[in-house]
């Protein structure tokens, strides 16, 4: 019992990880196209193209593609933050990700007789069919790194209440994105302006370090709770 749970405390640990070097490796390529003036056409381009009505929609369908199967929600997030103000891609985000949600919520409830969670699913479904209100969705959503899918699966084989599920996922998403999306659009336009020190770089970035923070505490005290459980 006690190695099982040291195994899914490192797998999740392991998770964390990747996604932190992934989005730095992301932010460090975005930060050098915005800068180089070598560059500067193909980003011209890429902001145009952006804004265009069907690309719009064709970004916002594989956001939507990509979390039913289970894949990461964050490519969807970098294919929209980059190019729209915060409010415009924090509704983009919304729509995109709360349509993959209740694809895989779907999926999930179809095929759940033929679908055996492992790890974290199983953990998070095991917590959900005791807790399974809007406010502790939300707490899973806000918090940076959380697979989404482990969430959209969990309350698919549990067949949980779709309003309350819809309404979690807009909220806990919502507030994410709008997090997200604020602090990628302020570094970039710092790196324009040369302005690094403005509110608006500043208290993004800070409210992503506090979810950063509240994220790293609740998983710290998730897994002191599993060993006290299991040395009880």
């Amino acid at each position: 019992m006690q190695s099982d749970i040291n195994d899914e405390v490192r797998e999740a640990r392991g998770h964390w990880r990747l996604v932190a070097i992934g989005a730095s490796i992301l932010m460090a390529v975005l930060l050098w196209i915005w800068q180089s003036p070598d560059l500067s056409a193909f980003r011209q381009w890429a902001d145009e193209a952006s804004h265009h009505p069907l690309t719009m929609l064709a970004v916002m369908a594989v956001m939507a593609v990509t979390l039913a199967v289970g894949l990461p929600g964050s490519i969807g997030l970098w294919l929209i933050a980059p190019f729209h103000p915060p409010w415009v891609a924090t509704l983009m985000l919304i729509l995109g990700s709360v349509t993959g949600a209740l694809g895989a919520y779907w999926l999930a409830a179809t095929f759940r007789q033929r679908y055996t969670p492992k790890g974290l699913t199983r953990r998070i479904m095991f917590v959900m069919s005791r807790r399974s209100d809007a406010l502790t969705q939300c707490a899973f959503r806000v918090l940076p790194g959380f697979p989404h899918s482990v969430i959209n699966y969990a309350a698919g084989l549990l067949h949980l209440p779709l309003r309350t599920f819809v309404v979690a996922a807009v909220i806990g998403l919502g507030v994410k994105w709008a997090v997200y999306a604020s602090a990628i659009h302020g570094a970039l336009e710092a790196v324009e302006t040369g302005d690094a020190l403005s509110v608006d770089v500043i208290l993004p970035l800070l409210a992503l370090a506090a979810l950063l923070l509240l994220g790293a505490g609740v998983r710290r005290a998730v897994e002191r709770r599993r060993e006290e459980e299991s040395e009880g």
